[in-house]
């Protein structure tokens, strides 16, 4: 099927992209979020595509979708009506949190609330021991009268950890067995099959994630299904997941928390399909889009991954302050940086910007759909970097008049500034939010992003690419085309994979190869099975990783370890790794203390798109520019004439010097007075540092 005629469709919290494959030129675009029935956006932009294209719908033979959906139930509280029953004693787990203070000095710290409250909270008398034997059986009775509780409570979706049942999952699937009697129209979810990983309050807050958006996001794919069926796409639908792979409806319905960071992972999955077409070891994938903004590190090609990330941070994104999410995923750093994010004069007359976001309904000032507060997107406008009659290839005008006022009354009548000032003070304080995140989470993996090469994507992107390469020192930013549509393009580029993890705790000393290559070998079965069970042709690769620590440490880190190693395992091979992954992140290693193993996954996966050489570069004249606009440029803080190019109708080998506008239906890119920029081959547009005298 990746021969045909494929769809790729991102819903974002502000414009909903759509990416067709197949039929001749790519075709995209982007239409406006529909919150209220996310597929009429779909449909809507699918339609068009088709008739760009000059085919049906029903030529279309695959479709692969992501969807903040999941995300935003988190994040607004739009779950159903969700139960969790747990082992006695530990009712209170989600709510007493790991007790630690994200804001160490706030003296009136209030901790997000959990997605169940406390009433509905149940136990059962029950306990495994951390080998996973039993130490409390479980009573059917018990479970029979809970059941009756239950069904008075009116619940839709019910949630079951157990202490330890990563190890042994025989009393949640007894529980489970049990209400699937007594209550058959209620869902299920097990922390077992959700999230069977060792620390509970992870675990728990996981499986009450995915019980709380199971029935919204299930009756959503239905709903898709049915919908583009009737508008004749009756074609397989499959569902990108946060760790950037590919999984079927079914799938997706049972375990929807696994959706909550899939837009964001296409788009990592689109910045590593690049960097691997031009041969890139380290890569700064930025993605800014209406609401928010992904930074994520590419290292030789792949994104980094990580196995916990946080969802609907409270104190301005402040790390901690969220619900953890203990599931295979992207790591990413995601910020409400976006062209929507709202901005406001504090109590201290700074300027913030963000989390919060116009979105799409009722978008910007300039947007003229009821938005009355200054967003980027209108500091973007009055700045020249954006064209008021060109945007969306001139299915959204933008009105200049609309973002002055907004700017003027909340920005500049507060602090003194004119119209311009306001919006460069905007655009400066959400470029360095951007900047500053991408700094630590550089810091945070022992990264120096000076070396790097930027990749931007996303409708904003190309806007701010240039700027954050001046505040972080990269010389180098590749905006690639589609860039407005990167994540969705990045969809149609994602493998179908599924990892596989469990929790079994070994000190090395007590290092067992005969039962390391059985456990390896048992999930690469439960991996590969999925991934067959999507695609019964293609060859599937498997990656191995266990996750150790040194005895007494409170997280462990990531030993990539290749095929022969996971088959024929060695403690001394395994220690090495682990502690030059260990100096590699630290600068050093501990000598005289054990080493534990206590995470084992299994990534089973189709491969990617083969990477074709790119074509030589054709020696390319210097383009001149038929159209003049102002442009206030923020690094020498001035208005400066600069030229705008139409994207279509530049040749590879091109060049120009900034400042320059490059403009094209999706977004346009700025290039400062301080870049130069050169088509390459491929279409990239490479944004590099101007050599100083």
């Amino acid at each position: 099927m990746a021969d045909g005629i494929r769809l790729g469709v991102d819903i974002g919290g502000t414009f909903t992209d759509v990416v067709l494959e197949g039929a001749g030129p790519r075709q995209s675009t982007k239409v406006l979020t529909t919150y209220a029935a996310p597929e009429d956006a779909i449909v809507e932009g699918m339609h068009r595509v088709c008739a760009a294209a000059g085919i049906t719908v029903s030529a279309i033979g695959q479709i692969i979708h992501g969807t903040t959906l999941a995300t935003n139930a988190l994040i607004e509280r739009r779950g159903a009506r969700t139960a969790l029953i747990t082992t006695e004693g530990f009712r209170d787990v989600i709510e007493m949190r790991t007790e630690s203070r994200f804001e160490q000095y706030d003296l009136n710290l209030t901790l997000p609330e959990p997605l169940v409250a406390r009433h509905r909270r149940y136990t059962l008398r029950e306990r495994m021991d951390a080998d996973g034997g039993v130490l409390i059986p479980l009573a059917r009775a018990d479970i029979e009268a809970l059941a009756d509780d239950l069904a008075h409570g009116g619940y839709d979706s019910i949630a079951v950890g157990f202490l330890h049942s990563y190890v042994n999952a025989a009393h949640e699937r007894l529980v489970r067995d049990v209400l699937a009697e007594r209550l058959p129209g209620v869902m299920v979810s097990l922390s077992c099959e959700v999230s069977p990983q060792m620390r509970e309050y992870e675990r728990f807050n996981t499986t009450v994630a995915n019980a709380y958006i199971k029935p919204l996001m299930k009756s959503y794919l239905d709903r898709l299904k049915t919908r583009l069926r009737d508008e004749g796409a009756d074609c397989p639908v499959f569902l990108v997941h946060s760790g950037g792979g590919i999984m079927d409806l079914r799938t997706a319905a049972d375990f929807p928390v696994r959706l909550v960071e899939s837009g964001p992972a296409g788009g990592a999955v689109f910045a590593a399909d690049i960097a691997a077409r031009h041969g890139l070891d380290r890569v700064l994938s930025f993605d800014m889009g209406g609401t928010t903004a992904k930074i994520c590190l590419i290292r030789d090609q792949s994104p980094k991954t990580a196995r916990v990330f946080e969802v609907a941070r409270t104190y301005r994104f402040k790390k901690g302050s969220g619900m953890p999410i203990s599931i295979p995923v992207i790591d990413m750093v995601e910020i409400g940086a976006g062209g929507g994010s709202l901005a406001q004069v504090d109590a201290l007359r700074q300027i913030r910007v963000g989390p919060e976001s116009a979105g799409s309904e009722p978008g910007p000032a300039c947007y003229g759909r009821g938005g009355d507060r200054p967003a980027v997107t209108d500091a973007d406008l009055a700045l020249g970097k954006l064209d008021p009659e060109g945007f969306a290839g001139g299915r959204i005008p933008l009105d200049p008049a609309a973002a002055a006022a907004a700017l003027d009354r909340d920005l500049g009548a507060p602090l003194g500034l004119d119209t311009l000032e306001a919006a460069h003070g905007l655009a400066e304080v959400v470029d360095e939010n951007m900047a500053n995140a991408a700094r630590v989470h550089a810091v945070e993996n022992g990264e120096d992003l000076t070396v790097y090469t930027m990749i931007a994507f996303g409708g904003a992107a190309p806007l701010h690419a240039a700027r954050l390469c001046e505040k972080l020192g990269i010389d180098r930013c590749l905006v690639p085309p589609g860039a407005g549509v990167g994540s969705a393009i990045g969809f149609l580029r994602a493998p179908f994979s599924f990892e596989a993890t469990r929790s079994v705790f070994m000190r090395m000393g007590d290092f067992d190869p005969a039962a390391v290559a059985a456990l390896f070998a048992e999930m690469a079965a439960e991996a590969r099975a999925f991934v067959r069970s999507c695609d019964a042709d293609a060859p599937i690769g498997s990656e191995h990783k266990v996750y150790m620590r040194y005895s007494g440490q409170g997280w462990e880190i990531p030993v990539t370890l290749d095929e022969a190693e996971a088959r024929a395992p060695d403690a001394a091979t395994y220690l090495a790794r682990f502690e030059a992954a260990y100096a590699a992140l630290f600068g050093r290693t501990v000598q005289g203390m054990e080493v534990e193993i206590t995470v084992w996954s299994v990534n089973a996966a189709t491969p990617g798109p083969p990477v074709a050489p790119l074509d030589p570069l054709p020696d390319g004249a210097d383009m001149q520019a038929s159209l003049q606009r102002d442009l206030f440029d923020a690094g020498s803080g001035r208005v400066v004439s600069a030229g705008v190019h139409r994207r279509a109708d530049l040749a590879a080998g091109a060049t120009a010097l900034g400042p320059a506008l490059v403009t094209e239906e999706e977004t346009t890119l700025v290039v400062p007075a301080s870049r130069g920029l050169r088509v390459l081959a491929d279409g990239c547009i490479d944004i590099h540092a101007r050599a100083t005298p």
